[in-house]
């Protein structure tokens, strides 16, 4: 009877629950809202107790208490969504414990810094978050100098802190093809995300912990596997330049040391560029991703496989397509410059690609198109340039006509180019006849001087190269101009006489 009374009193709480430093948001055998979101990894669910989280609102797995004891703490207040602990305290610095128990701090810290504070508003939980930004800052500089491998129990809880802090909505509307507007988008100020006090250091934690010689690849890619990857790309749709760079960063040193996710990675980065292209139009990462691409592209080996020349055809080369291409053509030119230095033979690909989307109304599109142009012209070889040369200056001709005297320049510009010109006069008796009545035009009556001067220049370098050439030339266009004056003359008269007939006629009224 004593003892069954006894046994319904409440238990007096153990030293273990009450020296918890770790923060639990919800119950702990609470299923997530999400279960499309929510970092999954197979060998960690099944290896491990389960780490569920939500975008908004993650909350610490069981495993990631185990070593705190069995019973949750009492929760009283809250920080984004997350419940916090009242008692939200700094844990001992790694200097001042011993080395056999930096492996139990390491991990609690961890844990600690699994709250996600509400950075909207500045005078809320500044204590709490002060003690997370020196708790990460601690965890940076340990990850940076830790001497043994990392466990894979450490490793899952760094891929869970990482996750719960990093992988979330993106708050921030993306940034919309303002190109349309007609607002200038580099002059646009970027959005900064408030909470990067936070999310800087565990970029860099987590930066670190991928470059670490400590870091086991084949463990580690346990869990940084596809959805871990996934999520990732997902948050270079940042309006955060800081945040990308940092990703950028980051994606490529798990490119570099996660061998088995290369192809993974080169794909999922199509699949966003192909969204980009075909479906929306609005990423703010996408400068970043090509930068990457850049580097992946150079160290293609040869001869270039049949993926990579498809993802160059396929979503290199339409990436052009749209109107803000002044976000990353600087990075878009130099992937696409990459392939032809590989591969010479591409260079007709590449410049066919490049005049099927040739900007027609886009003026300061065209002068970017000019520009790549002659990056691709000089690592062409004359074989490919033979394929391709007539449509090409075809369209070169349309922009020595052009009024926009931007255009017109950095047409003319091509021939300052020793390579391009050299191209040109091994070829010129197919090239002189397209272009000329465009020069001649130009050099008669075109209303900017500089581009007169340039004209004038070219015809030189056409006329000393081959000066029969140039006097056929010439010849011509003086007989076609005669044409189009006798044809512009009939046209004249025959409205002429059609006017006196019908104003002979009586009952016609003249309109």
């Amino acid at each position: 009877m004593i003892k069954h009374f006894l046994g319904r009193l409440p238990r007096k709480p153990s030293k273990s629950s009450d020296s918890r430093e770790s923060i639990v948001g919800g119950a702990p055998d609470q299923p997530s809202n999400s279960s499309t979101t929510a970092p999954k990894s197979g060998d960690l669910l099944n290896r491990k107790a389960s780490s569920n989280m939500d975008n908004s609102v993650p909350y610490v797995s069981n495993h990631g208490l185990s070593h705190l004891g069995k019973d949750p703490q009492i929760i009283n207040s809250t920080a984004n969504g997350l419940l916090v602990s009242p008692s939200y305290e700094a844990l001992p610095n790694f200097r001042d414990v011993a080395s056999s128990e930096k492996q139990s701090v390491f991990i609690k810290k961890l844990n600690l810094c699994c709250a996600v504070f509400d950075f909207t508003d500045p005078t809320k939980n500044l204590k709490e978050k002060e003690v997370k930004r020196q708790t990460l800052s601690e965890l940076v500089e340990y990850v940076a100098s830790v001497n043994g491998k990392f466990t894979e129990i450490a490793m899952l809880e760094i891929t869970k802190m990482v996750s719960i802090n990093l992988f979330r909505s993106l708050t921030s509307p993306p940034r919309e093809n303002k190109a349309i507007e007609g607002f200038d988008l580099e002059e646009e100020e970027p959005i900064m995300d408030p909470a990067w006090p936070h999310l800087q250091y565990v970029y860099e934690f987590f930066l670190r912990f991928v470059m670490s010689p400590q870091t086991d690849a084949k463990l580690a890619k346990r869990y940084i596997d596809h959805s871990f990857v996934l999520r990732l790309l997902d948050l270079f749709d940042s309006e955060d330049p800081r945040e990308r760079e940092y990703l950028k960063t980051t994606l490529h040193r798990i490119y570099g040391k996660f061998m088995v996710h290369r192809p993974f990675i080169r794909k999922a980065i199509n699949n966003i560029f192909y969204r980009f292209i075909f479906e929306t139009e609005k990423h703010n990462g996408i400068a970043e991703l090509l930068e990457i691409l850049g580097s992946i592209i150079n160290g293609f080996a040869l001869p270039l496989k049949e993926e990579h020349k498809l993802f160059l055809v396929r979503a290199l080369i339409p990436l052009h397509k749209p109107k803000c291409i002044s976000m990353y053509h600087q990075q878009l030119s130099y992937c696409i410059t990459q392939f032809v230095e590989k591969d010479c033979k591409l260079a007709d690909t590449v410049i066919r690609g490049l005049l099927k989307y040739w900007p027609i109304t886009n003026s300061s599109k065209e002068v970017m198109f000019l520009g790549e142009l002659e990056e691709v012209l000089e690592a062409t070889q004359p074989a490919e340039f033979q394929r391709c040369m007539v449509p090409l200056f075809r369209r070169i001709a349309r922009c020595l006509s052009s009024s926009h005297f931007q255009v017109a320049e950095r047409a003319l510009f091509l021939w300052n180019n020793d390579h391009i010109e050299n191209l040109i006069k091994q070829n010129s008796k197919a090239i002189l006849p397209i272009i000329f009545p465009a020069l001649e035009r130009n050099a008669r009556g075109h209303w900017n001087q500089a581009v007169q001067s340039l004209t004038l220049n070219v015809r030189k370098i056409f006329s000393d190269h081959d000066s029969e050439l140039f006097n056929e030339c010439l010849e011509k266009f003086k007989q076609d101009e005669i044409k189009d004056q006798e044809i512009k003359s009939k046209r004249e008269a025959m409205w002429k006489r059609l006017e006196e007939i019908a104003s002979s006629k009586p009952g016609i009224t003249k309109l």
